[in-house]
This record gives C-alpha cells, sequence and structure tokens, in this order.
C-alpha cells in the first residue's frame, strides 16, 4: 500500500489517480482523493504513464462535466487518459461502443441496448431473482460453515440472472468468469487481456451465429436480428454481448460481498435490513450503500474535443479528464458526513452509475438484484458474521476496474 497521498514529480508535485485506499479505512475511497476535493472540484493529477489530465473531484462539477458535449468519449483521440497500459495498447482496435461513442453514434447503440432493461422489464424478474436468492441461501444453510459468499452467493446470483437475460447458457460461467476477470484486471499484461478478450469475443460470436439462426426471447437474439438485417455488424454485437455480460455480473457480484461486510461492520445500520420483509423496502438502504462503496474505480474517462473553461480552469482541446465517481458521491457538499453510513439517508442523486449520457445501462437489473439479496439474506440469517478478522479480508488493488474484496468467509 503506498505511504503518501502525492507521488512527486522533478517538476511539480501532483495528486497520483490511482491512489491506494486507507487499509484502516477500506471502504472510504482514498483520503488523498478527498483531501483534493477539499481544495477544489477540479485541479491536475498524474496518471500511470506520466500525463496529467483533469480531475474532476466535486459532484455538482461531475453532474456538469458528464453533461458537457465539449467533451469526448472517443477514446482513439490523442491524449485519451487510457487507466492502464494495457488498455492503451488495445483501445484503437475497439470497435464503437456505448463507452467510446459520442452523439449520434452514441444514440443509435444505445437504443438497440435499452429495450430489455426498462424498469417494467427488471421488474418483472424480481420474483425470478427472489427464488435465486432463497435457492442460493438455502444451499449455504444446508452446506458445510464456514463459506465464501463471492462463490456461495454474491457471484452465482448476477450470473444467473444476466444469462438468463442474454440467452447464455449458465453451465459456462465457470469460462466466462474467468475470462471476464482477465479482461478487466489492471494488473493483466495487454497479450493476456488480448487473448482472454479474443475468447470470449469468440465465444459470444458463436452464440450470436447460433441465434442468428435459432432465435429465443433473449437479448442476444434481439442482437443476432439485427446483424442479419444490417443494423449491426457482427463484431460491433460481439462487443455489446461483451459488455452487457462481464458489466451484468461483476458490478452486482462486488455490490453484494462489499455491503455485507460494511453492514457487518454497522450493525446498527444492519438492523434496519432484518426488519425488512418487502424486499421493494430496501430500496433507499440500496442507494446509500451504493453511494457509499461506489465500486467504479477507475473513473469515467473523458477527452475534451475544444478549448473551454471550466469550474474557474482552462481547459483545452485534446485535455485528458477523469471524474473519479466515488470522489463525488463522498463530497459533502452533496452528502453531509460523507464517511458515516445511514441507510435512511437519501441518496437517490449518488454517481455510482455514472451521469449523463453514458449511465450504466443495467442499473435497474442491478438495483433489483441488491434490494432481494440485502432485503433478504440478513432476515434468513440473522447471525451471519465474518468468519475472519476485518484485517484479513483482501482488497483489490487500485489499478482494478472494480473495487472489491476477493473472498468473503462468512459462518453463522
Amino acid at each position: 500500500m503506498a505511504d503518501t497521498h502525492t507521488r512527486t514529480d522533478p517538476d511539480e508535485q501532483l495528486y497520483f489517480y490511482q491512489d491506494d485506499r486507507d487499509p484502516k479505512c477500506p471502504f472510504a475511497p482514498p483520503p488523498g482523493l478527498r483531501a483534493l476535493n477539499d481544495k477544489a472540484p477540479v485541479s491536475r493529477a498524474r496518471i500511470w504513464d506520466g500525463s496529467t489530465p483533469w480531475l474532476v473531484t466535486g459532484h455538482a462539477a461531475q453532474r456538469a462535466i458528464l453533461s458537457d458535449p465539449r467533451v469526448s468519449s472517443n477514446d482513439k483521440l490523442p491524449g485519451f487518459p487510457y487507466p492502464n497500459r494495457s488498455m492503451a495498447e488495445t483501445a484503437h482496435h475497439h470497435p464503437l461502443t456505448i463507452f467510446n461513442a459520442d452523439g449520434a453514434d452514441h444514440t443509435r447503440i444505445r437504443r438497440m441496448m435499452t429495450r430489455p432493461f426498462t424498469r417494467p422489464r427488471m421488474e418483472a424478474l424480481r420474483p425470478q431473482i427472489q427464488q435465486f436468492t432463497d435457492e442460493l441461501i438455502d444451499q449455504m444453510l444446508a452446506g458445510p460453515k464456514p463459506v465464501d459468499l463471492v462463490t456461495a452467493l454474491s457471484l452465482p446470483l448476477p450470473s444467473l440472472m444476466i444469462c438468463a437475460l442474454l440467452g447464455v447458457p449458465y453451465e459456462d460461467h465457470d469460462f466466462f468468469q474467468e475470462h471476464a476477470s482477465l479482461a478487466t484486471s489492471g494488473d493483466k499484461s495487454a497479450d493476456q487481456q488480448k487473448g482472454a478478450n479474443q475468447s470470449l469475443g469468440g465465444y459470444l460470436a458463436a452464440l450470436l451465429q447460433k441465434k442468428m439462426e435459432e432465435p429465443a426471447e433473449d437479448v442476444l437474439s434481439d442482437f443476432a436480428a439485427r446483424v442479419k438485417e444490417g443494423d449491426l455488424t457482427l463484431p460491433e454485437a460481439t462487443m455489446l454481448s461483451m459488455i452487457l455480460l462481464i458489466a451484468g455480473h461483476e458490478t452486482s457480484a462486488t455490490m453484494i460481498t462489499l455491503g455485507t461486510a460494511l453492514l457487518l461492520e454497522n450493525p446498527d445500520q444492519l438492523s434496519r435490513l432484518r426488519a425488512i420483509e418487502n424486499t421493494k423496502d430496501a430500496a433507499g438502504a440500496v442507494e446509500e450503500l451504493l453511494r457509499y462503496l461506489t465500486v467504479a474505480t477507475f473513473g469515467q474517462r473523458r477527452i475534451a474535443a475544444e478549448d473551454f473553461e471550466f469550474e474557474g480552469v482552462q481547459i483545452k482541446a485534446g485535455d485528458g479528464i477523469v471524474v473519479p465517481l466515488p470522489a463525488g458521491n463522498w463530497d459533502p457538499e452533496a452528502f453531509p458526513e460523507p464517511e458515516k453510513l445511514d441507510l435512511t439517508r437519501k441518496a437517490t442523486h449518488h454517481h455510482a452509475f455514472g451521469w449523463g449520457i453514458h449511465q450504466c445501462l443495467g442499473q435497474q437489473l442491478a438495483r433489483i438484484e441488491l434490494e432481494v439479496v440485502y432485503g433478504t439474506l440478513y432476515r434468513r440469517i440473522p447471525t451471519l458474521r465474518l468468519a475472519v478478522d476485518r484485517d484479513e479480508l483482501e482488497f483489490r488493488p487500485a489499478d482494478a476496474l472494480a473495487f472489491a474484496v476477493k473472498k468473503l468467509p462468512v459462518t453463522w
């Protein structure tokens, strides 16, 4: 772990993003990031390649910059602030996606992906999510103790749901979870990430081709139909499918695990969830936990498309811009006493799913999954507790795609 919150340069001292979290307070954003926001909502920072993009840490400033048409998500432009070397080396081979497209291109692609993820459609899945959750908890209770919550519940539940939604065979979950982890790990080489992407892409491309001939009621069949109609190319459909498959299980799994670890340290707040009988009543608690933990640690990456003034600084065309979402969600201007976990807090204005046109497409599914799990697990296992000391938990490094704990041994 780093022992300072800035790293020095011969010419100037700048905050180094991404810095490690404080091991004594691992659920909080890095203290240096919070200190930076105390000084100004926008400042220069240094990233892994030595470049110095703008870091937008204030909550209001984040909303403004993520909605500003003068900034671009095009990761092929010179000066784009890539999260790591692997992504920098592979970005120019990526087709257009909802992540790196702007304007009309983004609207076209997102429109193709929005229909299956509306709130009513996601709400219709609640009974199935509840069934899967209860079955997984039944298996936990019937098995040996202690158990790793990650493998027993956190990862299987969202994997089951995203497979059912996309039309991916769940029996292949070991394959896609392994390759998804390789593709998104910050400590892997470009060759390792490229290999994982190729394996996962080949698998999904074959599924799409099969669904062109044998369509079903699922998202991949919708994409396959659009490929046949000429609205999408097969590489585009493959990339969109990969995005949904990875994002659809990774972040929800992380939130289930981290949320449980955090709640076990806050028994007064946990008692509120134990008393819930209707999982919909967990909605407010879910928003506060999303705010508090904000697992997306890479930050939203943008590049200025033109010169403009913003929050008192002059941003030039070609300047990189990084928006660390945890900083905005711990901004005391938006959330008084942000370090206090308060499940009664009105936290719906958090940025855990981003902001603007690039907000997370699957956020409604994630919310319902979390409502069901948080509203069920602690009620069904009221004596749930860590099976190891908190200091023994291993958290992902600062340069990982998502903040997470690798294993969570629990017992009861």
